[in-house]
């Protein structure tokens, strides 16, 4: 199958995923409960809209790459970078909420930094592709 066409359907299958995420934020907010400090629900809500836009745009990305004149092989590494990237971004934010303090640097911020960083080098990688499939 074509590595686009499959983390296309990946991303499609991972939105539920991320729509029961803001249903569970929501029942965690209408709680009166101790676990959700502010701190907690601040850095719940990043990784959750994070994960739901960078999802959507996942979907834009497959779309463009395809018009790529890339091989196989380096179309499927781009996804990969792209959804390593994304995971990354998002669940940075959730590592955050779990293993971080208040105005401190924790894993979660380095995990955040590295997704965005592979995420950027995604998209550079598209822009090649789309420029030089123009040519």
């Amino acid at each position: 199958m074509d590595p686009v066409r499959l983390f296309a359907i990946i991303s499609w299958i991972a939105l539920p995923t991320v729509m029961f995420g803001g249903y569970s934020l929501l029942g965690l907010l209408a709680r009166d409960n101790t676990w959700l400090t502010p701190f907690r629900a601040t850095y719940f809500r990043a990784g959750h809209a994070h994960a739901g836009v960078l999802l959507v745009l996942s979907l834009v990305y497959y779309t463009y790459l395809a018009q790529t004149t890339f091989s196989g092989g380096l179309r499927l590494v781009a996804c990969i970078v792209l959804l390593i990237g994304i995971l990354a971004q998002s669940g940075g934010f959730f590592l955050h909420m779990l293993a971080g303090k208040p105005g401190k640097v924790s894993a979660g911020t380095m995990v955040t930094i590295l997704g965005a960083v592979l995420l950027a080098f995604a998209a550079l990688l598209l822009a090649y592709g789309l420029i030089v499939a123009r040519s």
